[in-house]
């Protein structure tokens, strides 16, 4: 389901909530499927449960999953999380990280553009705004 990475410099349970969050976006993960439980996933992806669980907790915060006493942890109904004020922020502060990242690395502006439009292509299934 998902997949962490040691080499990645966001923390372990940050790359849990991130890849819910991506998989429920693109629609990979659609309203009501389950999810696997704690210790599943943290058997799936050779991490302490803890971990697991700590992401779980931020996501269900979040209202991205619905906890449901005795059965586990279901994709919630999709609504607006965000007001537009904050997801643009958000998009803005993301845009910003980007950007001086890819700058120094000497890049035309037309082939960052490409690939981000081919990296925004193999997202699938693909969720139109």
């Amino acid at each position: 389901m998902l997949q962490v990475a040691t080499g990645d410099p966001r923390p372990i349970g940050r790359q849990i909530v991130d890849g819910v969050r991506l998989k429920i976006a693109t629609g990979e993960l659609a309203h009501g499927d389950q999810l696997p439980s704690v210790r599943g996933l943290a058997q799936q992806l050779m991490v302490n449960p803890n971990t697991v669980a700590k992401a779980y907790a931020e996501l269900t915060t979040e209202g991205w999953l619905d906890a449901r006493q005795g059965t586990g942890l279901f994709v919630a109904a999709p609504r607006q999380r965000l007001s537009d004020a904050e997801r643009g922020r958000r998009l803005d502060d993301a845009v910003g990280r980007f950007v001086n990242d890819v700058v120094p690395l000497g890049f035309p502006p037309d082939e960052v553009q490409a690939r981000i439009a081919l990296a925004f292509d193999q997202l699938a299934p693909r969720k139109t705004a």
